[in-house]
């Protein structure tokens, strides 16, 4: 990457994260070229569909495209224990060709499997079997399993974790911390939000482990914020008036700038400045256009 940017977002899910995004890629790759940001991660939920576009329209716009994915985690420990449990979320980065047949092989894999509650789970298992030498690993925030062992104050639970991890990736596993809600919260050190924040920071110091930050990225703009609910919740089968129904998702949830990142990460500046790292890392180069047919004997 040419420029010197301050920050780079690694954490994106566009219309074709069908139940909880409503992000354009032409638009988003533009307001990316417009911050000048040098590149730019798509990382939809449990697929690579909106892959092939993304990349031909980021690189024409002198974008470098990186293509991800937010896993689900099918944690069979974690089942045993309580079968009603959630499976916690994974961020899986491509660094090279390598990287992208492993992820693809994965998800292949997820949705061959039979599903619960309609979910492509990749099994911690699977992943601990194969080369994962060209993916890097974001341990996924409070989404993922050490963000919810460390917002349930199981220090001890989320350190095992995180060394599993740390040792199915290489030098490629970084604590991921994030502040959905925007500065306000953030500079609010009784929120739990921060509290999470801080506990993810300590943990990574003491593990010796990168600390990457990253914005859940669901639209392009924070008016867009109603027509993303809407979304919701016709994928999760609720009325948008329903005042019982589960609210993850905030306005805050847009395409921030690198200032705005900048400014709300300035307790972490190590954790931006991996961000940048991170995608300097990931260089996958696609051959577009040409046939690949399988070679049957005739």
């Amino acid at each position: 990457m040419s420029a010197s940017p301050q920050f780079i977002h690694l954490r994106l899910h566009s219309e074709y994260s069908i139940s909880d995004g409503i992000t354009r890629l032409d638009e988003v790759i533009a307001r990316a070229a417009a911050d000048r940001q040098p590149a730019l991660a798509l990382t939809d939920l449990a697929n690579l569909f909106g892959m092939v576009k993304f990349y031909s329209a980021a690189r024409s716009q002198g974008v470098k495209p990186i293509i991800g994915c937010d896993v689900w985690i099918d944690d069979e420990t974690a089942l045993a224990t309580d079968p009603r449990s959630t499976p916690a979320r994974l961020l899986l980065l491509v660094k090279n060709p390598t990287g992208y047949l492993r992820l693809c092989e994965l998800l292949s894999s997820a949705y061959l499997a039979p599903r619960r509650h309609g979910r492509a789970e990749i099994s911690l298992t699977q992943i601990s079997q194969g080369d994962n030498s060209g993916l890097i690993a974001l341990s996924g925030g409070p989404l993922g399993d050490v963000g919810s062992w460390l917002a349930a104050g199981k220090v001890a639970q989320a350190e095992g974790r995180a060394r599993l991890w740390a040792g199915l990736f290489p030098n490629a596993y970084y604590i991921e911390v994030q502040r959905p809600s925007g500065k306000k919260n953030a500079k609010d050190p009784a929120s739990a939000e921060n509290q999470l924040v801080q506990t993810s920071a300590d943990l990574a110091a003491r593990l010796g482990l990168p600390l990457v930050a990253t914005h859940p990225v669901q639209f392009l703009d924070g008016d867009d914020y109603k027509a993303h609910e809407a979304r919701v919740c016709i994928a999760e089968g609720y009325v948008l008036g329903d005042k019982r129904r589960p609210k993850n998702y905030s306005p805050e949830n847009y395409f921030k700038t690198q200032a705005e990142m900048v400014e709300l990460f300035a307790d972490l500046p190590g954790a931006i400045e991996n961000a940048v790292h991170i995608a300097q890392r990931c260089n996958l180069t696609l051959e577009l256009g040409t046939s690949r047919l399988p070679d049957f004997p005739t």
